[in-house]
């Protein structure tokens, strides 16, 4: 079971509130924390899991495939550089594996290589990771949809995530709205009862 929203997680967020986002209704928790080694990334997804599976929360790792397997995560998250999705699923056939797509194409090459589902984005403009292409707009989660579920991901919120879900996609992926909110949990607990 997919969840539908995923709250992406770096070792700077503040990882005390982990257990209450959970408990508000965030059920997917993405790891990603590209400044850690191996080891120390380890440990973040261990804490991770320790915080929000007993909510029953999905946990993925972001980027590293051999981190999602030594933590015991739930899945991984893969880019475009990363290594493939068929690579992947044939290391990992137990795992939920997820693909960063940007069309329609995308997410059927995803569906064809053995992705669960398609992190498609960003949908709007994001100031949560440099370098991102430009934003894709509502118009085109509708085009992607009906492949695979669609995570969208980029510069979404309270208010516009409803109308992502309307639009076609499964759930959403957030940073921003979630802790640069004055209060995180709140912001969680808005969000969940937005796409409720």
């Amino acid at each position: 079971m997919l969840p539908r929203i995923f709250c992406l997680v770096s070792d700077h967020d503040d990882l005390s509130l982990l257990a209450s986002l959970a408990a508000v209704g965030v059920d997917g928790f993405q790891v990603r924390a590209t400044s850690l080694g191996g080891r120390e990334l380890v440990a973040l997804t261990d804490l991770v899991i320790a915080a929000v599976r007993p909510e029953g929360a999905m946990v993925v790792v972001n980027d590293r495939l051999d981190v999602a397997l030594a933590s015991g995560a739930d899945g991984v998250h893969l880019g475009k550089s990363d290594l493939a999705v068929s690579a992947a699923r044939r290391i990992a056939p137990e795992l939920v594996i997820g693909a960063t797509c940007r069309s329609r194409d995308d997410v059927v090459a995803a569906g064809q290589a053995g992705a669960d589902y398609a992190g498609f984005g960003p949908v709007f403009g994001s100031q949560s990771k440099a370098g991102l292409p430009e934003p894709l707009g509502r118009q085109a989660v509708s085009a992607a949809s009906g492949v695979l579920p669609l995570m969208a991901i980029g510069g979404i919120g309270v208010a516009s995530a409803p109308a992502l879900v309307d639009a076609g996609a499964h759930g959403v992926a957030v940073i921003g709205a979630i802790w640069r909110h004055p209060d995180p949990v709140l912001a969680a607990k808005e969000l969940v009862a937005a796409l409720d």
